[in-house]
């Protein structure tokens, strides 16, 4: 496994990561960000980028990951 880098809900993700990944985490931070309050600042969560043989791994704090399956395809897996 590879480290890669962190940043925040609704912040760029890396430009490294492939176009449909960087999709379904902009589709994930649109979501949180839509339930932004005042006692529930989305911005404050963070996503930490891993590679795993290969593949990108986004983490949210939540623990909600999006990720390449082995085929390429995009899996977004909620948290809990």
């Amino acid at each position: 496994m590879q480290l890669g880098t962190r940043w925040s809900v609704g912040a760029e993700s890396p430009d490294r990561l492939p176009a449909p990944v960087r999709d379904a985490i902009r589709g994930v931070d649109e979501e949180l960000l839509a339930l932004a309050s005042e006692t529930f600042d989305p911005t404050t969560w963070r996503w930490t980028l891993t590679w795993l043989e290969g593949r990108p791994i986004a983490e949210l704090d939540d623990g909600t990951v999006v990720m390449l399956d082995a085929a390429g395809g995009v899996l977004v897996t909620p948290a809990g």
